[in-house]
């Protein structure tokens, strides 16, 4: 199990940077773009299918593609009811979300807040979401580059500033256009290395039946259909509650809807988003069903206890490199297409927040005749500001333990409740600027309440998700008697902690249900304050998700004040 890269392996690694930065080259020089509208929507000309891939790519993220079979290995089979709802979670940002933004011609979609509600709620949204990008970003781009050094003789240290530069470099000169034929090219490289990998790791373990009787014995192919919500993944959490933060990562993610907008008409959207969503349900399932093989290769000698590998995210490059290596540069291309997830999601997100920076933050202290060139410049500055911050964010993730949980944390306090902001916008037509406000303070101190508090609990030890057991069994007889020694003691300890008492059921709530939760918050409490509050301004009917305009009237009900005002209308109508 020590098996490492070769140099065929190091070739298809940097091949894939230097395409990378050929296409940056190519639309940055020789493929100028004038204005902010060519940089961020590629002048709305963008074709289907390379925004489609791009849009597959930047959704499945390395740290998806690699915590995904990880997770399936230790916790069992349920996350992957996750793929077939991806059909329907991206069905309704189509029906419900995408048509708003797509009618107000938006550039950032926090411009939706001041048009709906007022401008301090559009840079209180815009604040929360490029925070959590700056703290996620991070982890994006380290755990594949841990993975990376499994099976390298290369530092994170070395590794880490060489691709983030490059991508800096490629976005920064190619904008949107750069960013979405690069992560094209990243996602041939993604799926065809990973149906060559699950292939040959279904084959070598003895085919579809094999895999599925040894991840049976594991005691993994059991879903629990319990009503709670402190289970961590039953079927409840996993196809409800992971669908809530999935269509707050699709339908309402700056990246995934800027790509969309890039496209000439809604046609074009509905093409894009019928091929997007058969590639993220396929390699979904691909990823999941990798952590199954995985699991059956290592039966009954559990690579982390033998301390092959310092996390489980790290198991998948090592068991590449371990099953595939007689195909000379397979590994190397299959750990180019998980690095070139990683990439995608910082091109996408850098470009993303560029945007949002300059159009919701900056552009008003702006002079009203500065130029499209000077536009174009000042987010290239952005870009390459936010992506040095990154990337120096980085080697605090690798020197802080507890600096992913909190970060993990951070985002879904923030996306609960922008998920919330949105939703009643767009479905409520009573919810107004107070109501909305009132929302999402609320909705932000609820979540944070019960991550923290979680997280507390866990860094304790007092509560924790004890994965399905593992076995090493099978591993070589001297270092598993000294394994068993070290069970013992692990067993011993774990018991100890089951008889402390236990947290808050509020600290226990699996975090699936997080999103689902801040967002809830927030839609319930805009309701309810809103009825009891006047309206500040008319409502601008666009501004509201097709399926519910008409039952907004064109003349007085635009115009209400109360929500009362609004019923005496509906009740005349």
């Amino acid at each position: 199990m020590n098996e490492k890269f070769g140099w065929i392996d190091y070739f298809f690694f940097l091949l894939m940077l230097l395409i990378s930065t050929g296409m940056g080259i190519y639309h940055g020089i020789y493929k100028k773009q004038q204005t902010a509208t060519d940089y961020l929507l590629g002048g709305k000309q963008m074709a289907i299918v390379p925004i489609s891939m791009s849009l597959i790519s930047s959704t499945l993220s390395g740290l998806a593609l690699l915590s995904f079979p990880a997770d399936i290995y230790r916790h069992g089979i349920s996350l992957l009811l996750t793929s077939p709802m991806h059909i329907i979670v991206i069905a309704i940002a189509y029906y419900i979300y995408i048509p708003v933004f797509y009618d107000l011609e938006v550039t950032s979609i926090y411009e939706y807040f001041k048009i709906r509600y007022n401008n301090k709620i559009r840079v209180f949204a815009s604040i929360m979401y490029i925070i959590h990008m700056i703290l996620l970003l991070p982890i994006i781009i380290y755990v594949p580059a841990l993975a990376f050094s499994q099976v390298s003789d290369v530092s994170v240290h070395y590794l880490t500033p060489l691709v983030c530069s490059v991508c800096i470099f490629y976005t920064t000169l190619g904008g949107i256009k750069a960013a979405v034929w690069s992560d094209a090219l990243q996602f041939v490289i993604m799926f065809g290395s990973l149906v060559l990998v699950v292939f040959i790791g279904t084959i070598s373990s003895g085919g579809v039946s094999n895999v599925l009787e040894k991840f049976a014995a594991g005691q993994r192919m059991n879903i629990s259909f319990e009503m709670s919500i402190t289970r961590r993944d039953t079927f409840w959490a996993v196809a409800i509650g992971s669908s809530f933060a999935a269509l707050n990562h699709m339908g309402l993610n700056q990246g995934f809807v800027q790509k969309c907008l890039s496209l000439s008409d809604f046609r074009s959207i509905r093409l894009t988003l019928v091929l997007a969503t058969i590639g993220i349900t396929i390699i979904t399932f691909l990823s999941g069903f990798s952590g199954l093989v995985i699991f059956a290769h290592y039966y009954g000698c559990d690579p982390l206890q033998m301390k092959f590998i310092r996390t489980y995210d790290q198991l998948l490059p090592m068991y590449v490199v371990e099953v595939a290596n007689f195909i000379p540069g397979l590994p190397g291309l299959f750990i180019s297409g998980i690095f070139s997830a990683s990439l995608s999601a910082l091109s996408a997100s850098l470009n993303c927040m560029a945007g949002i920076i300059h159009k919701d933050l900056i552009s008003g202290f702006l002079p009203k005749d500065t130029s499209e060139i000077a536009v174009s410049r000042h987010l290239k500055i952005l870009v390459v500001t936010l992506g040095v911050i990154c990337t120096m964010l980085v080697f605090l993730v690798e020197r802080s333990g507890s600096l992913l949980p909190l970060t993990l944390s951070v985002s879904a306090v923030s996306g609960g409740p922008l998920f919330g902001l949105f939703t009643a916008g767009m479905l409520i037509p009573t919810v107004h600027t107070t109501g909305a406000l009132w929302g999402g303070i609320v909705s932000v101190i609820v979540t944070s309440v019960i991550i923290i508090g979680g997280q507390v609990h866990k860094f304790r030890g007092t509560f924790k998700y004890v994965p399905l057991p593992v076995s090493t069994d099978a591993c070589n007889t001297t270092i598993t008697g000294l394994f068993n020694e070290t069970t013992a003691a692990i067993a011993h300890s774990l018991a100890g902690v089951e008889k402390l008492e236990q947290p808050f059921f509020l600290f226990r709530i699996s975090f699936f249900y997080y999103i689902m939760i801040g967002g809830s918050t927030a839609i319930i409490v805009s309701v309810i304050v809103s009825h009891f509050t006047e309206r500040d301004k008319p409502l601008n009917k666009k501004c509201l998700s097709p399926i519910v305009r008409s039952l907004v009237d064109d003349g007085e009900f635009t115009k209400y004040h109360t929500t009362e005002k609004a019923i005496e209308m509906l009740s005349k109508s």
